[in-house]
């Protein structure tokens, strides 16, 4: 295993990339009466780091309880509450998760708990729906995801936080520190994955500075994306906060579309309706066009390489880490079949910019 890059060092301590001790479903139901009033059922949801769980209270609300990760950086978890709360006042419409006060009128909770750590307990409201990747993907759909993308980015565009600045391991910026960790992926895969990190190198990286930048979601994956329960051709929440950065703007749409790409021989057609649908709310420059391919590519690499390299290090959380890693490695497959020049003069088209 190779030695930890700078990158690595400069983000979540190492031991806070591992999920914090449990907390029992009955204590996360004792803190949600004590500090919030509300009586309420607990059920444990999937987490990589926090510990996150869904309330149902008896008049059938329903609110999610996140206690962050004691090694977490407490700027960082303010960053995403401060976000959520700038996002409700400047576009109501937006479904994003709310922030609820506890009894005593704050957002966040310094609790200690009996492992010795003190955490902080945020109480959000749940968002309804199915997630995306476990719905069949349709155009509207797609649509729908770059309208709401686009909305989130413009939400968030005059947000200002200290700790939006923070150096974050999944940022598409610092995709080439990643290098010291291609060891983690299995030799076959090694070659491709280098490919594409040359073509980031190249092309990418030294235009990404001179781009419109901005604090962004960063994780706009099917599991972070709520489909209507009544309706799959609409979005009806983007949750999880936790990967909010200030970077180039074209990173947010990248990170989504690396999520819709088909298989078969047209395979970036679904990305191209979700580009061209967050184009027609927030359009975008040529120099985003040119490199858009390139960082759509960088992350579906970036998906291989860190869950490749955590799930050597956190065996135990093994299959959650890897949850989208087959499924990028798959992607970048068929997307290797099309050069730049062919990419770039397809989401032009999509876009009616060529």
């Amino acid at each position: 295993m190779p030695n930890p890059s700078p990158l690595i060092d400069a983000a979540h301590p190492i031991d806070g990339l591992r999920a914090a001790s449990a907390i029992p479903e009955a204590l996360a139901q004792k803190l949600t009466a004590e500090y919030y009033g509300l009586p309420a059922t607990a059920h444990r949801l999937d987490s990589e780091r926090d510990q996150n769980f869904r309330l149902r209270t008896l008049d059938g609300r329903e609110y999610v309880l996140k206690i962050a990760n004691p090694a977490e950086d407490r700027a960082v978890t303010n960053l995403q509450t401060m976000a959520l709360l700038h996002v409700a006042a400047t576009d109501p419409g937006l479904p994003v998760p709310r922030v609820f006060p506890a009894l005593n009128g704050s957002h966040e909770l310094d609790i200690p708990f009996d492992d010795g750590s003190t955490r902080i307990v945020r109480l959000l409201s749940f968002l309804a729906g199915a997630p995306m990747h476990s719905v069949e993907g349709s155009t509207a759909l797609r649509r729908d995801l770059g309208q709401c993308a686009a909305s989130l980015a413009r939400g968030l565009r005059d947000f200002r936080h200290t700790g939006a600045s923070h150096k974050l391991l999944w940022d598409l910026q610092h995709a080439a520190e990643l290098r010291s960790l291609v060891d983690a992926v299995p030799g076959d895969r090694c070659g491709l994955v280098e490919h594409f990190l040359d073509g980031f190198e190249a092309c990418a990286l030294p235009v990404l500075p001179s781009l419109p930048a901005q604090p962004v979601h960063n994780d706009l994956n099917p599991h972070n994306v709520v489909v209507d329960p009544d309706s799959h051709e609409r979005i009806s929440g983007i949750i999880d906060f936790g990967d909010l950065t200030f970077t180039a703007r074209v990173n947010d749409l990248a990170i989504a579309a690396a999520y819709q790409v088909a298989d078969n021989d047209d395979p970036l057609a679904p990305a191209c309706e979700l580009i061209a649908a967050y184009h027609a709310v927030t359009l975008l420059e040529p120099a985003e066009f040119d490199i858009l391919f390139d960082l759509i590519a960088t992350r579906m690499v970036m998906t291989i390489v860190i869950s490749s390299w955590r799930a050597v290090r956190y065996p135990e959380n093994r299959d959650y880490i890897l949850r989208n890693n087959q499924g990028a490695w798959a992607r970048l497959v068929r997307i290797s079949k099309l050069s730049r020049i062919q990419a770039s003069q397809q989401i032009r088209r999509a876009c009616h910019s060529e």
